[in-house]
């Protein structure tokens, strides 16, 4: 959701650059062909011309495109391929290096670091061709630098300014702009304007993809960049492009749903998914990825199905998650609880709620558990065990900083928005209903702008209780608002049909039915859902 657990899993380009890359893709002999696997995978569109030998050339391209794609260990092996196949290429070094910075997804150990350093000077020592090629080796080199002293942050913008810089001198390089994009929503610290930056890389990626409409890095960070309540329209293009230009890429297919699920585009969302875990599952079996891939998908998946009323199929993921390929018994575990919490919380489940399983998994691993156990708790009366819970979840909370910070994160501090909704529904399970609309909006505030996409939202959670509350009107605002931010949730629209009809309007309630009855899938089976269909049929 939004506290410590979920954040442990961007020079303007002319209309010419068209041109110049073109001319640029002739001269080098190189062609911008759609790159294919030996086996026959799609993988998307890049073309980026070295100075090594065709073969070598042509491995190196398709490298590229599962680096872009973030299908990490495939790209590495590649890169591996490129240096057997011409042991003089600088580049190929080049590419294991960059295969070991997972920019959006985690932190290099020492021992990554390290050996991201050895790439980088063994790519330094055969000094490329060009002087292209070299300055993409120096990027690499700063952020892999033999400096234990240098901090995260220093390292992810010393690496910006050179992808910077390669960007400026070489404007039709639309690689470089597109790991300039991407650096540019990875830059962290105190100073950093992170809407400027996504803004930034937005307005580069959406210049590239005009000229370089399949290249899987342009359609790829462009979706990150874009993956905000407030900026999510504008990766929507982008989004149904890559739906379909890398088919055999897990992570390509799955992106997608990043920007479908911000905008309420369900039955988008559930295509992307089930084609993103066959996938997944598919290159697991063959060696070359891992379950995380996979999971992530069902992730999405279970919420997608509760948000166009599709309870049981959500349900079965459950029993699905067993049965991934490489997995792990503490990944089976950790994702079977968060599934289980958030179908719990979802489907107003408050008895299945507070009596969670607690999994065996590393307490950091434990909040979002102990966050539905405490609301579950309230919400049925039972204030002695959601405060257990309350003080569980504080140490799976301390327990998860103390990890980001051994991973050179700089942890949160102070409550998160989750600690923040269960106190709420304590305060109000006691009676203190006024405390707990405050606390409940102190939440509200502490969320901000950054909702969750697969969350409920703090707001939604505020109309819930105005509306136990029997105040409807208010509850109706705070609908609004949630659903502006979150369009289309299952409970958000209900919600509001709810306040609006206890509020006196019948015809905005219908309006609220209709459209949950809209973006629900036929084969919907919650039961909500009898309600909303016979009222939009009854004005039919």
């Amino acid at each position: 959701m939004r506290g410590t657990w979920r954040s442990r899993i961007i020079v303007a380009v002319i209309c010419a650059v068209a041109i110049a890359i073109a001319n640029s893709a002739v001269a080098a002999g190189s062609p911008a062909a759609r790159t294919n696997r030996a086996q026959g995978e799609q993988l998307g569109t890049v073309n980026f011309p070295i100075s090594c030998t065709p073969d070598a050339q042509k491995a190196f391209n398709t490298g590229l495109a599962l680096l872009h794609n973030f299908q990490y260990e495939e790209a590495e092996q590649t890169f591996s391929q490129v240096a057997q196949q011409d042991p003089t290429c600088a580049m190929a070094y080049w590419g294991k290096a960059m295969s070991l910075y997972h920019q959006l997804w985690d932190w290099p150990s020492a021992d990554t670091l390290k050996e991201g350093h050895d790439d980088t000077s063994q790519a330094q020592k055969l000094r490329a061709k060009t002087e292209q090629e070299r300055m993409y080796v120096v990027a690499a080199g700063v952020f892999f630098q033999d400096n234990p002293n240098l901090s995260k942050a220093s390292r992810i913008k010393a690496y910006s300014d050179w992808m910077g810089r390669i960007f400026t001198k070489y404007p039709d390089d639309v690689n470089a702009g597109a790991f300039y994009a991407l650096s540019l929503i990875t830059l962290q610290g105190k100073n950093v304007d992170q809407d400027a930056n996504r803004k930034q890389a937005i307005d580069i990626l959406d210049k590239l993809m005009a000229v370089a409409p399949d290249n899987p890095g342009v359609l790829h960070y462009l979706i990150h960049a874009a993956d905000t309540p407030e900026l999510a329209p504008q990766g929507l293009e982008a989004a149904r492009r890559y739906a379909k230009i890398a088919p055999d890429s897990s992570h390509a297919l799955h992106m997608p749903s990043h920007i479908f699920v911000r905008l309420g585009l369900w039955q988008e969302a559930i295509d992307s998914n089930i084609a993103a875990e066959a996938a997944a599952a598919q290159a697991t079996q063959a060696g070359k990825a891992d379950a995380t891939y996979q999971f992530h998908a069902m992730d999405f998946l279970n919420y997608v199905y509760l948000q166009s009323g599709q309870a049981a199929k959500a349900q079965a993921i459950l029993g699905e998650l067993k049965s991934v390929p490489g997995a792990t018994p503490n990944e089976i575990a950790w994702n079977t609880a968060t599934l289980q919490a958030r179908n719990a919380l979802e489907l107003h489940q408050w008895e299945e709620a507070a009596e969670l399983p607690i999994p065996d998994v590393k307490p950091d691993q434990l909040e979002e558990t102990y966050w539905v156990r405490a609301i579950g708790a309230a919400r049925i009366g039972d204030t002695a065990e959601a405060t257990t819970d309350l003080e569980n979840l504080q140490k799976s909370v301390d327990a998860g900083r103390a990890e980001e910070q051994k991973m050179g994160y700089k942890a949160s501090t102070g409550e998160t928005t989750e600690q923040q909704e269960a106190e709420a529904w304590l305060d109000y399970a006691q009676g203190k209903h006024e405390e707990a609309v405050k606390q409940m909006r102190d939440a509200v505030v502490k969320e901000g702008d950054g909702v969750d996409s697969l969350t409920m939202p703090a707001r939604e959670m505020l109309g819930d209780m105005l509306l136990e509350m029997k105040r409807p009107a208010e509850a109706l605002v705070e609908y609004k608002a949630a659903l502006a931010e979150s369009p289309n949730r299952f409970d958000g629209l209900y919600g509001a049909a709810q306040a609006a009809q206890l509020a006196g309007n019948a015809t905005e309630a219908r309006g609220y039915l209709a459209k949950l009855v809209k973006v629900c899938s036929p084969d919907a089976d919650r039961p909500e859902l009898q309600t909303a269909r016979q009222e939009v049929a009854a004005e039919q």
